[in-house]
């Protein structure tokens, strides 16, 4: 329920983008972009990847200056170059939360709290005063975790929230939130939302960028809506229809996926075995067929990225039995089952899916460098032909094979780390989250490379916290809850509501 009092418009504006025109290369980004948001106002941000958002956002950060127009923020413009207008905009108050976070894993949550603006005490660093004012923070958003605790010890959902604690410090004026939730459980979303609600009603603006649909319902007042880098319509968000918005976002209406038909072979490739793993697994057994997509639900933490790590050789269960084409691999390692046709998507594509500042053809051919080498030297042609054979087969939009994949949209990027394993000739892909932070668009175009994977005859394990998204693609859901698969559903039957009741408390399905 939107339960967001009516935004004041008599303010003077937090942030105003006034024909703002940016181009990069020959692109134009943004084209002639007006952007106001008011005090108190949560703004959602919405369009495909490469309509323009990241953009936008760069220009109220400092980060970029418009070739034309201009940014106000609290009705002052920013005029500053470079280094300067990006320290200017952070002085008016303006604090990003970006999807990629930007935390120091080998530092502390209180260090990199304070990162750069260290509090001193006789000259030194007052370690004091730094951790009682993070814990304040973390307190604000319902967090009970020492602020002496290292980074790296801490799971992706606390590291999201500890990112957002940072941005909330302060009194800040414009809180720019991106997929601020797209690693969270529900119950730490709700932690979201308690700490938007509040900065909202101190007088800060929000800027809210996701593709989830029910959130912005539920968190902002108003939408702008995003495309080829045109600012295409700003609405109230509750009056708004969700089929509308999507056919602003995409220039056309919606592609409709169409429902799985299950063809795969009957032959076993996959067969798991009373596999336990203490304390998120417990007696885990199922079989997955050559051709076959089968689904993994369950909330954040309830064992799906563990399984797949037992399955690659990457953890070892306390008890069980894996077979691959019946033969025992249970203690096979991951290079052993990389040999034996596995390939993996990770979770999280910034930290482990990808090689930023490396080309499209270095992170493509990574899996599997024999196969572009003469002699035992890699060939620059081979590694070029290899690579835009990928980037046809997976409909990856880049200007060449070695553009940087970091420079890619978030939905290019997963492609590419998909793509790479089709490269490898992987037979058993194990893919986690593989939409996280995907557009609607660039969702649709993966699920329908899935199902091309199936019919050639690749088996697949999809894991993903957007319960809606499995009908759309697997064979076969299977519910993991408290250690253990409670249910299991077959298309075209698989139901969003049955899973989601399946997934939290069971159901009588």
């Amino acid at each position: 329920m939107n339960s967001a009092a009516p935004v004041s418009r008599s303010a003077t504006p937090i942030a105003q983008v006034t024909g703002a025109v940016k181009r990069y290369a020959g692109v134009l980004a943004l084209d002639h972009v007006d952007f106001v948001v008011q005090p108190g106002e949560v703004r959602a941000l919405l369009g495909k990847n490469g309509a323009g958002k990241s953009t936008l956002i760069r220009m109220l950060t400092g980060a970029e200056a418009p070739d034309e127009g201009t940014v106000r923020l609290a009705g002052q413009e920013l005029e500053q170059a470079g280094e300067n207008r990006t320290r200017q905009s952070a002085a008016l108050g303006v604090r990003p939360v970006y999807q990629e976070l930007s935390l120091v894993r080998d530092m502390s949550i209180a260090e990199n709290m304070f990162l750069g603006v260290w509090p001193r005490r006789l000259g030194m660093l007052d370690h004091q005063e730094m951790n009682r004012r993070s814990a304040e923070a973390l307190a604000n958003l319902g967090l009970q975790i020492d602020p002496s605790a290292m980074i790296d010890s801490l799971s992706p959902a606390e590291r999201q929230l500890v990112e957002i604690a940072r941005a909330m410090m302060g009194d800040p004026k414009l809180v720019i939130l991106d997929e601020p939730t797209s690693s969270l459980a529900a119950a730490e979303v709700e932690q979201v939302f308690a700490a938007v609600r509040r900065v909202k009603q101190r007088g800060a603006a929000l800027i809210y960028v996701s593709h989830r649909m029910k959130e912005i319902r539920e968190i902002a007042d108003t939408a702008t809506i995003m495309r080829d880098g045109k600012a295409v319509s700003t609405l109230d968000i509750r009056a708004a229809d969700t089929r509308e918005i999507v056919r602003m976002m995409l220039g056309h209406d919606e592609k409709r996926d169409e429902m799985v038909v299950p063809h795969a072979s009957g032959r076993t490739l996959l067969s798991v075995r009373n596999i336990a793993y203490a304390p998120k697994l417990e007696d885990i057994g199922f079989d997955l067929a050559q051709g076959e997509v089968l689904g993994i639900a369950g909330l954040l933490g309830s064992g799906r990225t563990e399984l797949l790590r037992i399955i690659a050789g990457l953890e070892s269960a306390d008890a069980g039995a894996i077979m691959l084409d019946g033969e025992d691999v249970t203690k096979e390692s991951w290079s052993g089952m990389l040999k034996r046709g596995l390939g993996m998507t990770p979770e999280s594509r910034k930290d482990d899916g990808i090689v930023p500042l490396l080309g499209i053809d270095e992170n493509t051919v990574i899996t599997d460098t024999g196969s572009v080498a003469s002699y035992g030297i890699l060939s620059a042609s081979k590694i070029a032909a290899a690579t835009r054979d990928i980037i046809q087969r997976m409909s990856v939009k880049a200007p060449t094979t070695a553009t940087p994949i970091g420079t890619l949209s978030g939905g290019n990027q997963q492609k590419i780390v998909i793509g790479r394993w089709v490269y490898a000739g992987s037979r058993l892909l194990l893919l986690d989250e593989p939409t996280r932070g995907v557009d609607v668009e660039a969702k649709s175009q993966i699920y329908a490379i899935i199902r091309k994977l199936a019919a050639d005859g690749k088996s697949i394990i999809f894991v993903s916290s957007e319960i809606e998204e499995l009908p759309k693609v697997c064979d076969r859901v299977l519910v993991l809850r408290d250690g253990r698969i409670v249910e299991t559903f077959a298309a075209p039957n698989i139901d969003t509501d049955e899973l989601m009741t399946a997934s939290i408390a069971g159901s009588s399905h």
